[in-house]
């Protein structure tokens, strides 16, 4: 809004100056390009968004796989083992609710989770060798190797956002925008509020959703309610 009102006071004072109609050309193509620049952007966050809530889909299968597979192997180590995927998933759910809260304890939360995939893994694979069956050993091993392999695929996706050079450049190129904008309200002396205020609004609120869907754990639009998928599987595992 203030480059708006920036740029009208701009064309008050020079209103008697002429101006080339060329100008308009260029009002379109920057109009235009900050048009384009708005839609992939926010295409891009909407999709990383989604793709973010299929992770949580597919980690949830993952840990849900293994926990079934348990029973495949010898009952003695069963107990054990399902105490440390129950230990895991705790890991796992504390450490997404303390990411952007509590740095500290997210860390010590990630740190105890990959310790205890290293334990489940271990306990697992030595369980599923004494049962003798190439079978059972190629089931628990896959379904752990895929709760592993989500979690670096899940860790890959949360640092995953365009670089800074295009936050800039969006940032820049809305002032200016708003600038033209401001520009080619001055013809009269009457402030037009109504069509700043839209402008205005429109602008910034778009520029903050997109930015939002980039952080979906800090903002308004949040992934956290997805996370209750991890909780339900926590609470059947009995």
């Amino acid at each position: 809004m203030a480059c708006i009102e920036f740029g009208r006071r701009i064309r008050l004072r020079r209103r008697d100056e002429h101006w080339s109609s060329g100008l308009g050309v260029i009002d379109g193509a920057v109009f235009g390009l900050m048009a384009l620049l708005l839609g992939f952007s926010f295409s891009g966050a909407v999709a990383r968004f989604d793709a973010r809530i299929e992770l949580i889909v597919q980690e949830t299968n993952a840990v849900g796989t293994a926990w079934l597979r348990i029973d495949l192997l010898p009952e003695e180590v069963r107990s054990q083992i399902r105490d440390d995927l129950r230990s895991y998933l705790d890991a796992r759910l504390a450490f997404y609710k303390n990411l952007h809260t509590d740095d500290a304890k997210a860390l010590e939360e990630l740190s105890l989770s990959e310790k205890l995939q290293t334990k489940i893994w271990g306990e697992s694979v030595g369980a599923a060798k004494q049962t003798s069956s190439p079978a059972v050993l190629t089931l628990v091993v896959s379904s752990l190797n895929e709760m592993i392999d989500i979690t670096t695929t899940r860790a890959v996706a949360l640092q995953t956002h365009p670089p800074m050079p295009m936050y800039v450049t969006l940032v820049l190129l809305a002032l200016a925008s708003a600038l033209i904008a401001g520009f080619g309200m001055g013809d009269t002396d009457k402030r037009p509020w109504l069509h700043t205020l839209v402008f205005g609004a429109a602008l910034a609120l778009t520029v903050y959703t997109i930015i939002d869907l980039e952080f979906p754990r800090v903002g308004i639009i949040r992934v956290d309610r997805y996370d209750q998928a991890l909780v339900n599987l926590r609470k059947s595992m009995k």
